[in-house]
């Protein structure tokens, strides 16, 4: 192996270092999946938690010692004619962010999951899917080719698949797992023919050749306008990553997985790999100002039309499930601004917030003996004191509430869209309003009141161990004090911004003016005091109006075959998408494939086969006929065939 770098730069350490991050967690995958059975629930889980922590290790040693972007060749891996795709690693500022965030939230997650599945009795098969997607997820953050990309992108589309049907002998939590490996499949399909056409165009997948040709518009014999073409496709597949309208129904029915793989797919890996790829292929998105505008469009559509879902569900996994596919729509409006740290800023604040969230239902799930409905809950504060504050602390964050990490974000990303156009900013606003209510119905549900599940329950009720209360507490803390790291402009350094200045380079260069990255914010103090101010009093807006809902007045969520509104109703069944599609697509193609199965398979396939079969079973049968055993018989036939050639033989005379 051989290292090669970027231009005037060099890789300061062995290539050893690069190999392992990736590589402890493919580590933990082998142990644990080969000895599954031979190891105890205990030994599997420090196994798959000091492998992801080791990497961990690895990543916080590069990202301190960092001093300029390069690569790292692995190996030559694809040579054939002009097509040279080596496996390499791109090491920078994006990259070595993305690291920390993986394998720091996911090392945590490793920790709580050798409390929460203690009792599973497949703890080591489960914590090696865990690492294999950590692995995965490392590798699609690494690569610095757009194919390296694709192979974790699929990784990881993979690992969703066998951890979300990890109960696989639930028929619900399987048909889960397999619309979830469905739905990405058609997204990878648009990001797949991006790919080709990123190569048909610029003659190269590796990133700084396509994004240095790109910025110097030097587009082969396409015009500037394939960026639009190549961009939406890349667009469709983060779609399905990063459940955007209308590829989003598989991640909520994700939650049929264990709670550390909701936290995981939820958090800081899964989801977050198509705002990845946006933010890497920047310039690209930059050239294409109609892509930028679906992509804001689309990312606004799906922040509103998830957060209104949110409000009506009553599984406390599901409304988490919904908020997280609405705060990916605040990532994506982000993008479609071309706020592009803005919307990196919020993948990190969310991890914290998000991740801290989904544990802590976890918890509640926990003490409740695997209880997920929020009407059978209520008065859990006293007897889970730690999770309570702690999810108090996530529900703050997410709402937007100051001095919480999600405030800084959030309110960065409206900043951004007031400039580009008033209507957007303030149906974002709205939004943000309905997640302050749905993120505090579920505390106040869960946590306020009476408790109103079994006298079972109430006895069983205990806060989880320790395992599972210090992952919890670390990510409360990091959700309190995270955002400082992107504060507003007029109040401190915005040191995420300059941090990742570098990777917008080539975006500022061609679009210096309309550019609106964190440095050239155009918002000045006092407009932007002002905007901060409405974005908190729409939150303490909808936090009262939960708080007056269901703790003054004690209302409780109706049971599912109640009499609803038509608006309600239409809420409450999540706008009959799953059904729709169900109609549009599942059923058609079930019934193509049974016509199929009945007409071309049963009807003309198989008697052709079954024919060819008999007509081979009777020739066996004449031919078995003529073998009687019998020597006069063989001696008559030989002669005869004797005859018969030399018949043969003198007719051509």
């Amino acid at each position: 192996m051989q290292e090669t770098v970027l231009p005037g730069a060099t890789a300061p350490f062995s290539t050893l270092l690069y190999v392992l991050i990736p590589g402890l967690p493919f580590l933990g995958f082998l142990l644990n999946g080969l000895l599954n059975k031979r190891l105890s629930g205990t030994v599997a889980g420090a196994i798959g938690t000091l492998a992801v922590l080791g990497s961990f290790g690895l990543s916080l040693f590069l990202f301190l010692n960092f001093q300029y972007q390069y690569t790292v060749n692995l190996f030559d891996w694809i040579s054939v004619g002009s097509l040279q795709i080596p496996f390499s690693y791109q090491i920078d500022q994006l990259s070595l962010l993305m690291l920390l965030l993986i394998t720091g939230v996911g090392t945590l997650i490793h920790i709580y999951s050798i409390g929460y599945m203690h009792h599973d009795e497949n703890v080591g098969k489960f914590f090696s899917f865990l690492n294999l997607f950590v692995f995965s997820m490392l590798i699609l953050v690494l690569g610095a080719n757009f194919v390296i990309l694709f192979i974790g992108w699929e990784g990881v589309g993979l690992c969703s698949y066998l951890l979300i049907g990890f109960w696989n002998k639930n028929t619900s939590y399987n048909n889960a797992a397999k619309k979830a490996f469905i739905i990405n499949r058609i997204g990878d399909l648009g990001f797949l023919l991006g790919i080709f056409l990123i190569y048909l165009t610029f003659n190269s997948v590796q990133y700084g050749e396509v994004f240095q040709k790109a910025s110097l518009g030097q587009f082969g014999t396409h015009g500037v306008e394939i960026c639009t073409v190549i961009t939406l496709l890349l667009f469709v597949g983060a779609m399905g990553k990063s459940a955007q309208l209308p590829l989003y129904t598989w991640l909520p029915d994700a939650m049929a997985g264990p709670t550390p793989v909701s936290a995981l797919i939820h958090a800081a890996t899964m989801v977050t790999a198509g705002i990845y790829l946006v933010l890497r292929s920047n310039v690209l998105f930059t050239l294409a100002p109609q892509t930028l505008e679906v992509v804001g469009i689309i990312g606004l559509a799906t922040a509103l039309f998830a957060a209104t879902i949110g409000l009506a569900q009553n599984d406390i996994k599901k409304v988490l499930a919904y908020s997280t596919v609405s705060q990916l729509g605040y990532m994506f409006l982000a993008l479609g601004v071309m706020g592009y740290t803005s919307s990196f800023f919020h993948v990190l604040t969310h991890a914290f917030f998000k991740a801290l969230l989904f544990l802590g239902a976890g918890s509640v799930i926990h003490a409740m003996s695997n209880e997920q409905d929020m009407r059978r809950m209520g008065g859990l504060r006293k007897a889970l004191p730690i999770t309570f504050l702690t999810m108090l602390i996530g529900c703050l964050a997410i709402s937007g509430i100051p001095p919480f990490a999600g405030f800084f974000s959030k309110d960065e990303i409206l900043s951004h869209v007031y400039e580009h156009n008033k209507v957007m900013w303030a149906i974002g606003v709205f939004t943000s309003l309905l997640t302050a209510f749905y993120m505090f119905r579920l505390l106040f549900l869960t946590f306020f009141g009476e408790f109103r599940g079994t006298e079972e329950q109430r006895h069983h009720l205990h806060e989880s161990p320790a395992s599972m209360t210090l992952p919890l507490i670390v990510l409360a803390v990091l959700s309190t004090v995270g955002g400082f790291m992107g504060a507003p402009m007029f109040v401190g350094k915005h040191y995420l911004a300059d941090y990742l200045a570098p990777i917008f380079t080539y975006s500022k260069q061609i679009l210096p003016a309309a550019f609106l990255g964190e440095l050239d914010n155009n918002v000045n103090p006092n407009t932007e005091l002002m905007l901060m101010g409405i974005s908190v009093l729409a939150a303490v807006i909808g936090i009262v109006a939960a708080y007056v809902m269901y703790v003054a007045r004690a209302q409780r969520p109706a049971e599912d075959d109640a009499q609803r509104s038509a608006p309600e109703n239409l809420v409450y069944h999540k706008y009959y998408v799953d059904e729709l599609y169900n109609s549009l697509f599942v059923k058609p193609v079930m019934a193509l494939s049974i016509g199929l199965y009945k007409f071309v398979e049963n009807g003309i396939i198989d008697p052709i086969v079954n024919g060819v079969g008999r007509a081979t079973l009777a020739g066996g049968q004449l031919l078995r006929n003529v073998q009687t055993g019998s020597v006069e018989t063989y001696l008559i036939l030989m002669v005869l065939g004797i005859v018969l050639i030399l018949g043969l033989n003198f007719g051509r005379f």
